[in-house]
């Protein structure tokens, strides 16, 4: 199974775990969070795609950071050196000497090479001057590596630059490399699955990316850049075209969210709940976006059919999702879901779609037994919230949780509480546990190369007493 539906999508991944370890997981601080000192550099042109996500998660400009290999004129596929602009050149003293190049043939070889740099790069930037990197730290990015001969000498060429520090950053690569590149300060990598053939197996689309679009992605950045200005906090009832219909719902980000989530409400249930809200307003404090929705119209309502039909609410919350990944604020945001009652079944369900991206799921006193079968194929972490004294949905979610076996998942039991978390403290307990939930996990792409080695199932009793945080006790 690909890691990735495609670079867009790999792009999201790696922006999220550049997060989780504070922008570069750079050594001796100075990490890429964004802002006048960072720089992404995307390696034309499957690159680019990717680099363009991490640069506006970043709040950083974008630019293309293009090398050109120079062969040994005898056997042009070995590698003697490189190329950048800017008059950069890495030579392997070692190679030339071996080769016995000449002084001349190495300035023939060069002067050809630095022809066809030129011209690629004006065809790439269209007169656009380049990005200065004095200073500052380049984030250099690729879609992959897979020798990572690339890679080393472009980060070369962004040291020769004057890149003060200097952070490669891909979605996938062998483990080998990413634990160490010598001309990077420090490598990020979402994955590094075993074994490792090509970076282009681990894409659902691998796509060539073609000039047109490397350009248009330069376009939109530089725009960006020249635009951007602090994000006030968005809080407005929104129209979301699914399924064919409008469906009402409010959204909620914060000025700088560290990822959304979407509320499926439960049966009889609808975006005004007091409840869904309260937990919503415990997740806003935490930093994190909310999208309370109605997944079906007034009149779609009105035939209880319509309430139990999982799948029609499943696609309803992937075309939800979808609008939220185009929205303009939350198109670079993680997003999970958080389910109540049959709203949970239907995220289960819809979690279990191939090449889903939810990042994380919580269920409030739902009813996870309406996936069906479809359990088995969720691959997001799951964390489902049970009253103690709600017995036949806390049966049916300790059922639930042992079909739960491709993910992360939890069963958290608060004591006493009933299906509707009604009880002194219950509900914020509730909104405590999806908070933690959250922020944990959406910073985290469900591909984690880690998730495999972490327990699957766990079942805990929460305490709400005094009021204070939710304790939790695993048995």
């Amino acid at each position: 199974m690909a890691l990735f539906e495609d670079r867009v999508d790999a792009g999201r991944a790696l922006a999220r775990e550049l997060g989780v370890r504070g922008g570069a997981g750079a050594r001796g601080g100075g990490g890429a969070r964004g802002g006048a000192d960072v720089v992404v550099l995307g390696l034309p042109r499957g690159g680019v795609p990717v680099a363009a996500v991490v640069a506006a998660a970043l709040h950083a400009p974008l630019d293309v950071l293009v090398v050109r290999k120079l062969g040994v004129p005898a056997q042009p596929e070995l590698a003697m050196g490189a190329i950048g602009e800017g008059g950069t050149r890495v030579l392997d003293p070692t190679v030339v000497a071996r080769a016995r190049v000449t002084a001349k043939e190495l300035a023939t070889v060069e002067r050809r090479e630095r022809e066809v740099l030129a011209t690629r790069l004006e065809r790439l930037r269209r007169g656009r001057a380049p990005l200065e990197l004095g200073g500052r730290v380049a984030l250099v990015v690729d879609d992959g590596i897979a020798t990572g001969s690339t890679a080393r000498v472009a980060c070369r060429v962004a040291r020769r630059l004057g890149a003060a520090r200097v952070v490669l950053a891909v979605p996938v690569a062998p483990a080998r490399l990413a634990a160490a590149v010598p001309e990077a300060d420090a490598v990020v990598c979402v994955a590094t699955p075993t074994p490792f053939r090509s970076v282009g197996e681990h894409y659902a689309d691998f796509s060539p990316t073609t000039d047109d679009e490397v350009v248009a992605l330069l376009d939109e950045a530089a725009k960006r850049v020249r635009t951007t200005a602090p994000q006030p906090p968005v809080d407005e009832e929104v129209v979301v075209p699914a399924g064919g219909v409008l469906l009402a719902a409010h959204l909620r980000v914060p000025a700088e969210a560290a990822g959304v989530v979407v509320f499926a409400h439960g049966s009889g249930s609808s975006r005004h709940s007091p409840r869904n809200g309260f937990v919503a307003d415990v997740l806003d404090a935490a930093g994190l976006g909310t999208l309370l929705v109605d997944l079906l119209t007034a009149d779609e309502e009105a035939d209880r059919t319509n309430v139990f039909d999982i799948p029609l609410l499943a696609s309803r919350l992937q075309d939800v999702t979808r609008w939220l990944e185009a929205h303009p604020r939350t198109r670079s945001a993680p997003i999970g879901w958080f389910g109540a009652s049959t709203g949970a079944g239907a995220a289960l369900h819809a979690a279990a779609e191939p090449g889903c991206r939810v990042a994380a799921i919580v269920s409030r006193g739902g009813r996870p037994d309406l996936a069906g079968p479809r359990l088995a194929d969720v691959r997001a972490p799951t964390l489902l919230v049970v009253g103690g004294a709600d017995h036949v949905v806390l049966r049916l979610n300790r059922h639930a949780l042992t079909r739960l076996r491709g993910c992360r998942a939890e069963l958290a039991v608060v004591p006493g509480a009933t299906h509707l978390f009604e009880e002194t403290g219950a509900l914020g307990a509730v909104a405590t546990l999806a908070r933690d939930w959250f922020v944990t996990h959406l910073g985290r792409t469900s591909a984690d190369p880690d998730a495999g080695s972490r327990p699957m199932a766990t079942v805990s009793t929460v305490s709400t007493a005094g009021g204070g945080p939710p304790v939790r006790g695993t048995h």
